[in-house]
């Protein structure tokens, strides 16, 4: 079912201008965040060999290359607001009946409604072009073949009652590059470029160049579900390194022996704040788990799983989680040392405290002794007049 056409109208003449802010943002960041683990990796993954890839694809003639992007933009989706929001905004979802609801919301987007309200003298749009937009829980949002600036949009705003803590001031995302080889079945990535096989499972091409078959909606939502958690990861790798950022002239003041100048509520927000990074990776997310429940009831044969490993060792899942770990482990050091000061500060403030008591009950005693004694002297007095 198409959007309506009011709504793709708004969507395009607010895209531009979203997209433009969304680079302002990303050219603004500071140096922590371009930094991160996440563009470390994607530029390693960016090497000759993976180039060579790129060109060897392009040069057997399978078509353009497009491109498929994910945006991390909450902490959590309620995957039931994301479903009840598309559906009032026109799109119909999981139109293949894939049946994974609610791991996963899946709709299409016809690509020529959207690319004309920006360019309207654009040519070589087929009526049937479409592009697919698959929902995770994890508050991430993954588009094959749509232009950036709808899929910020659809993300960032569109499903933005439907997010749990959003954080849309800091977009994290992830592109990779695909490109449709309608000979072969299976799929795989070669460098930094996804080889998606568009063969029916029966041995024979789409009926047409832009239907496709469930299967390979299947194929993408595997490699989407590795690809957005890449961009959740690069989300904790953003805030560990806005905490070291925050945190970076501990190490210094205490090799000087300089008194460390921060408050109770500092050391006790910064403390939360390493918690809830530690918690989102290890513990209330699927980022360390092997494998995401939406694969244990697919069919073997699909290699769904495999898909799903292959974008983690594509994107150095495995490795950044070792070292966001690692790095973790020493904002957990430099945490103990702000407690250690926390504890320091409130013991010395009570042993004042119980100095000032003492001081003052030998100020009560001293003061009796003084009057005892002047009553002494006066009956002594007294007695000898």
């Amino acid at each position: 079912m198409p959007a309506h056409p009011l709504y793709v109208q708004r969507v395009a003449k607010l895209q531009h201008s979203l997209y433009i802010d969304l680079r302002r943002r990303k050219l603004a960041r500071s140096p922590a965040a371009n930094s991160s683990l996440r563009r470390v990796a994607v530029e390693a993954q960016r090497t000759r060999s993976g180039i060579l890839s790129r060109t060897q694809l392009l040069e057997q003639g399978l078509g353009e290359l497009k491109t498929v992007t994910a945006y991390a933009v909450a902490e959590q989706f309620n995957i039931t607001k994301v479903r009840d929001i598309l559906q009032e905004k026109g799109y119909e979802p999981d139109p293949f009946d894939t049946g994974l609801y609610p791991q996963v919301v899946h709709i299409q987007v016809p690509i020529d409604s959207v690319r004309r309200m920006t360019n309207p003298e654009a040519t070589n749009l087929g009526s049937d072009e479409t592009g697919d937009v698959f929902v995770f829980p994890s508050g991430t949002v993954v588009a094959w073949s749509l232009p950036d600036g709808f899929t910020s949009y659809l993300a960032s705003r569109t499903l933005l009652p439907a997010a749990e803590n959003p954080h849309t001031d800091n977009l994290e995302t992830e592109n990779m590059d695909f490109i449709e080889d309608p000979h072969r079945e299976s799929s795989s990535i070669k460098g930094d470029t996804i080889v998606l096989g568009t063969k029916t499972s029966d041995g024979s091409p789409p009926s047409a160049p832009n239907r496709q078959s469930v299967d390979t909606v299947l194929t993408k939502i595997a490699f989407s579900s590795g690809l957005a958690r890449s961009t959740k990861l690069a989300v904790l790798e953003s805030l560990l390194s806005d905490y070291f950022e925050s945190t970076r002239n501990i190490p210094t003041l205490l090799s000087r022996g300089s008194r460390l100048p921060y408050t109770r509520d500092f050391i006790l927000r910064k403390t939360g704040q390493l918690l809830s990074v530690r918690a989102q990776l290890n513990i209330y997310s699927e980022l360390t788990d092997s494998l995401p429940d939406i694969f244990w009831d697919s069919r073997h044969e699909l290699g769904l799983e495999g898909y799903y490993e292959e974008a983690g060792r594509a994107l150095d899942v495995g490795i950044r989680i070792k070292v966001l770990n690692e790095r973790m482990d020493y904002a957990q050091d430099i945490a103990n040392v702000l407690r250690e000061r926390l504890s320091e500060t409130h013991g010395l403030r009570l042993e004042w405290i119980i100095i000032l008591l003492i001081a003052v009950e030998v100020g009560f005693e001293v003061l009796r002794l003084w009057k005892e004694r002047e009553v002494e002297s006066k009956e002594k007095e007294k007695s000898t007049n």
